[in-house]
């Protein structure tokens, strides 16, 4: 159960170190977006374990990844300004 939460808590570091070096634009600084996948991870890894029980390792780890990188996403700021135009008179 250790190896499997460490190996959760790598994944999400791995995806969040994916997602600050692909999109350093867009995301804020570097160690929120790597504890913010490394928390996802482990929730997920977590929450998919409370499901379905011991015993499923890898979709634990399947379940660490979808949670981190929907954490993740939640961080995304939008690429360029939104320009509003207003209503002609």
């Amino acid at each position: 159960m250790i190896f499997e939460a460490l190996g959760s808590a790598v994944l999400g570091l791995i995806l969040a170190w994916a997602g600050a070096h692909r999109l350093a634009h867009r995301l804020p600084a570097r160690p929120l977006v790597y504890s913010t996948g490394i928390a996802g991870a482990l929730f997920g890894d977590f929450v998919t374990r409370t499901a379905l029980g011991p015993g499923t390792a890898l979709l634990s780890l399947l379940g660490a990844a979808v949670i981190s990188v929907a954490s993740l996403s939640l961080l995304l700021r939008p690429a360029g300004r939104m320009h509003r135009r207003s209503a002609p008179a």
